[in-house]
């Protein structure tokens, strides 16, 4: 095979690995997968939150540019290769120094949430990338006359195209009140506008909720304990409660969400839920809901604050069962760990004595 068709061949690999690296960044919707990897890769490393927005912007631009540019004969070989090949480079310390302080588990990110991939096989991706450049550099003739500007109008023009799709936003406090307790045993979701609309007497249905309650108490239960959800929903900490973290725009975390819905629609004895939002896109919030089928008490916290409270390791959607504020099961992503309807409706019937074990 001629060098020039090598050549080429190993650029269009390359140039197909960072716009696709790129374009996984921004799955499923722009805000959510670059708050993701500002969370996960950029906020450990020490990057302030007022800073992270922008550099992780500049960086996914920056892919895209390097996609773009490894394609174009300017300066190919004093520039574009010794830039692609410092970049993994800093990908691949950085990659060595989290699976040696937390292992190779969970998605390092690399190509978002589009294609999980663990560090360690990020790290042999990169080493394969730096190798096929390393090959590239040595088959390329010496940059004969190249035009600057263009390289710079490229890596520009990406890099403001990403402020574009996801412009930053100052983030927006919104706080919706959990509905009470008895409504959501109930299946009620009412609202300041509402009313609330039954056959029977509400002295009844007040009763009949006590009755339950009352019942309840009498089981073999876990001894009541803190589970530090109350400040977000009073009363959680009691009784059976199921507790999810969303995101708005997230396509797994609605599927979730609906999914519960049909299995608390067919039960009448299901646990209430509670759901805690990121605060990203919260005007999608009422598009969440209606793809649910209904309305579940909510809080939305801050970017931070929610990746704080899912855990370390840990990805959306994520489903808590609680009981008595003991944590009984914990879903969450995607993955091996993801959310198993059919297993938890047989894990909420499960007496205490069961769940001890």
């Amino acid at each position: 095979m001629k060098k020039e068709n090598l050549s080429w061949i190993l650029r269009l690999i390359i140039s197909a690995l960072f716009i696709v690296s790129a374009v996984a960044k921004l799955y499923p919707s722009p805000y959510f997968a670059i708050s993701t990897f500002e969370v996960k890769q950029l906020y450990p490393l020490g990057f302030s939150e007022g800073f992270a927005p922008y550099f992780s912007r500049i960086l996914i631009g920056i892919e895209f540019a390097l996609g773009i540019a490894i394609l174009l004969k300017d300066y190919l070989k004093k520039i574009t290769i010794p830039a692609t090949i410092l970049l993994l480079a800093v990908f691949t310390i950085h990659l060595s120094y989290t699976t040696f302080v937390s292992g190779n588990a969970g998605n390092c990110g690399c190509f978002g949430e589009l294609i999980p991939m663990t560090p360690v096989e990020a790290i042999i991706k990169n080493i394969i990338a730096i190798g096929l450049l390393v090959w590239l550099f040595k088959l390329v003739p010496a940059d004969g006359k190249s035009n600057f500007w263009l390289l710079k109008s490229v890596a520009l023009g990406c890099i403001l195209g990403l402020f574009m799709v996801a412009p930053i936003r100052p983030v927006e406090k919104v706080v919706e009140e959990p509905t009470s307790e008895i409504q959501e045993n109930l299946g009620i979701i009412v609202d300041s506008t509402s009313v609330l609309n039954t056959e029977e007497p509400k002295d009844e249905i007040v009763k009949d909720t006590v009755k339950k309650v009352e019942e309840k108490k009498t089981e073999d239960t876990p001894k009541k304990v803190k589970s530090g959800y109350e400040k977000y929903f009073p009363g959680i900490d009691t009784d059976k409660k199921i507790l999810c973290y969303f995101v708005p725009g997230c396509d797994h975390c609605m599927d979730t969400a609906k999914e519960l819905n049909e299995m608390r629609k067919k039960d009448k004895n299901f646990p209430p839920i509670y759901v805690i939002f990121m605060n990203e896109e919260p005007e999608k919030v009422p598009t969440f809901f209606e793809f649910a089928g209904t309305k579940f008490p909510y809080k939305m916290i801050d970017v931070i604050p929610f990746w704080t409270e899912l855990g370390t390791g840990r990805d959306t959607p994520g489903v808590k069962y609680l009981w008595n504020g003991n944590e009984f099961k914990y879903y969450d992503g995607i993955n091996e760990n993801k959310f198993n309807g059919a297993e938890f409706k047989k894990l909420i019937k499960k007496p205490y004595s069961e769940l001890k074990k």
